[in-house]
């Protein structure tokens, strides 16, 4: 991005620290750093929040709509991709591969199995028998379309993991860093994440959820584990419902 003095207003096409026209230094202040960043945050919550409001009333007024979900899911994406282009240095080096290290391979695929399975049940018993209410069944809300398991891992398993963790990971994350220490960074992505999940029962698990896959990030300084972690976990859920959904009709 292009630098201009604010003295002598000479532009400067390379990254300077001071104007070499008349001496006046480039530098952003802490506190001007510190407060864009605040704004940056504020508008990702208000404008997320409102998204999440909205989408839940057109999944409520269109619950058999592809068209719909298309649309849905491509806003999203938009508003990912729209936001993380104001930090887009920062995020491309989340994306750059790491070294491997078995330890966290290791655990990025066997600790999203044991959550999965574990969420389900509980979850489902939770439902059941302690708020007399049913959990929809993820793959049976895309059975009124051709190929319903292509579109329920599409939609739950594949596109989730690639723009949540980028948007919530990715760049509120390193918004974050710049106000708060890494501590209150993990915790504070973690509940904005489960916040506009807009569930309460999925609000037990995806904080705790969300706070593993920040504390990964964390350490790690890299998205690919925490996507790697959140596509298995909802493969997983998607293939439970499919069986279970499949199950039900041969019994009835």
């Amino acid at each position: 991005m292009d630098k201009s003095c604010s003295s002598c207003k000479t532009v400067f096409l390379e990254d300077v620290k001071f104007c070499t026209n008349c001496g006046q230094s480039l530098l952003k202040s802490k506190v001007g750093t510190r407060t864009t960043s605040l704004n940056i945050i504020l508008a990702f919550y208000v404008i997320f929040l409102l998204f999440a409001v909205a989408a839940y009333f057109l999944y409520e007024q269109y619950p058999f709509s592809l068209k719909v979900e298309i649309i849905i899911e491509s806003i999203f994406a938009l508003l990912v991709l729209g936001f993380s282009a104001l930090d887009y240095r920062a995020i491309l080096k989340l994306y750059k591969l790491p070294k491997i290290d078995w330890k966290i391979v290791t655990f990025s695929v066997v600790f999203p199995i044991f959550s999965a399975f574990t969420v389900y049940f509980t979850v489902e018993y939770a439902n059941t028998h302690l708020f007399e209410s049913f959990e929809d069944n993820y793959y049976g809300g895309y059975t009124y379309l051709d190929h319903p398991l292509f579109w329920a891992i599409l939609f739950t398993a594949i596109l989730p993991p690639i723009f949540e963790e980028l948007a919530f990971r990715g760049f509120l994350f390193n918004q974050l860093q710049k106000l708060v220490s890494e501590k209150v960074t993990i915790i504070a992505t973690a509940f904005i994440f489960a916040l506009v999940h807009f569930s309460f029962i999925s609000l037990i698990w995806i904080l705790p959820f969300g706070l593993i896959l920040g504390y990964i990030r964390s350490k790690y300084n890299t998205l690919w584990y925490g996507i790697v972690i959140h596509f298995i976990h909802n493969f997983i859920i998607i293939m439970i419902d499919y069986y279970t959904y499949n199950s039900t009709l041969l019994e009835l």
